[in-house]
């Protein structure tokens, strides 16, 4: 089938094509990006900043904003109170590293490290997956992913 178009005969199935390639690429991947995780994140509990930053080929993260940055019953700056090692109870959670050495795998993926969760003091394998540039899924687990729980994290910039 023809269409005519300004003196100029198009081919329908050709039009079709075409416009299913263009909006097929619109969907595709996008191009492998290591430090696509870089920024602020919301935690998943959305009472605290992480900052994701970078050190050489491995990720880190830091702790840069609290919603209750002081104790309520001091009036002082928050510490690591609930750390299973008694010698960090006194740290200051402001800037405390969470995660470390974490490595890309591709596909949006970072994997084979740690975060820290203070509200309970322990210490989990971790990983980490973008799903959009705006959402960062990340994983603690003990052993085995399998057996972890996800937090979703938002981009806060």
């Amino acid at each position: 089938m023809f269409i005519s178009m300004n003196g100029r005969r198009f081919i329908l199935p050709f039009v079709a094509l075409a416009f299913l390639l263009t909006s097929l690429t619109s969907f595709a991947p996008k191009a492998d990006n290591p430090d696509a995780v870089l920024g602020t994140w919301l935690n998943g509990t959305k009472k605290g900043h992480v900052e994701i930053y970078k050190k050489g080929g491995t990720y880190f993260g830091k702790l840069v904003w609290l919603g209750q940055p002081n104790d309520p019953t001091t009036g002082k700056p928050r510490t690591d109170e609930k750390n299973t090692d008694p010698s960090k109870r006194s740290r200051p959670m402001m800037n405390m590293p969470l995660m470390y050495n974490f490595k890309y795998d591709g596909d949006n993926v970072w994997s084979d490290g740690k975060i820290y969760n203070p509200e309970d003091g322990k210490e989990y394998n971790c990983k980490m997956t973008l799903t959009d540039p705006n959402t960062l899924n990340v994983r603690g687990y003990v052993g085995i992913s399998l057996l972890g729980k996800t937090q979703v994290w938002t981009r806060v910039k």
